[in-house]
This record gives C-alpha cells, structure tokens and sequence, in this order.
C-alpha cells in the first residue's frame, strides 16, 4: 500500500485545488463505472477484465506468473488462483508449467480472451478519447497549482 507523502513545507491550497482534485476523482470513478459496465456487457467481471488486461498489457511478455498477476491486480496470491480458476473454465485462460521451476504457473491468453479483450479495449479507449480534453484541462491545473504553490514557498523563504 502507498504511503501518503507528506509535504516538507506548509502549502497554501485554494479552493480551487480541492474542487481540482474532487473533479479529477469524480472522472475516475465515472471511468471505473464504465469500464465495470462494459465489462459486464461482455459477460465477465470487472476483476475477470483486468485480469486479462493485465496479462495481455504486461511488459515484454505474452505469458505471466501467478504471482506476476497478483502483483499487477495488487491482490494475494490465493486470490489470484480463484480468478484464474473461474477464467480457465470460461475457456479465458491457459495455464502450463514452468519447465524450469514446477511451482510456477504461466498464465495464456486464450482466442476467445482475446477476441473479448480487443472489444473491451476498443471502448475503453473510445471513452478515454471523448474524456481526454477534460482530463488534460484538469491535469493542467493540477499540474499549474503545484507550478504556483513552489513559487509561494520559495518566495517566502527567500
């Protein structure tokens, strides 16, 4: 879990970083309930689509470990083998051994995961372009307010 960092110096914060940030988390949960409503549509869980996600979106691998998903899905282990359980006999999901190591489980996707994942993936990326403009206006003004918030500290200080 992430440690909440605390600022070195006393920061003054207007009214407008709190409604900044308030937007930007309302948008965040308006994405999460798209994407759990289109994950829906498509016969899967929310979890069941990240975890395919996270496997096909996994950097410079096509299989992943067991423990390389609970990582990325930031979930125990044994919660991970019950998700890739309920994938394999959706037919989602292949698993074979590690030649190497036999306690390790390498996960696959299948065609049809496939298949469902590129559809999913298409209308998240449609919505994250309609969404896109605001979201950069917000994270300009986030990103302007911390610009701001530097300059008042320094010229306090000097």
């Amino acid at each position: 879990m992430t440690q909440l960092r605390r600022p070195r110096r006393r920061q003054a914060l207007a009214r407008a970083d709190y409604e900044t940030l308030a937007e930007l988390r309302y948008r965040m949960r308006r994405f999460l309930a798209f994407s759990e409503e289109a994950a829906h549509a498509s016969r899967l869980t929310p979890q069941q689509h990240q975890a395919l996600l996270a496997i096909m979106g996994f950097p410079g691998r096509t299989s992943v470990t067991i423990g390389a998903l609970a990582e990325r899905l930031n979930v125990r282990h044994h919660s991970v083998v019950g998700l890739v359980d309920r994938l394999v006999s959706k037919g989602l999901l292949r698993r074979h051994g590690d030649a190497g190591d036999r306690r390790r489980v390498h996960l696959e996707l299948t065609a049809k995961s496939r298949r469902l994942l590129r559809g999913l993936t298409l209308a998240h990326r449609d919505e994250l372009r309609r969404q896109a403009p605001l979201l950069r206006a917000l994270l300009s003004r986030v990103e302007g307010a911390a610009t701001a918030g530097r300059g008042a500290v320094r010229s306090r200080g000097g």
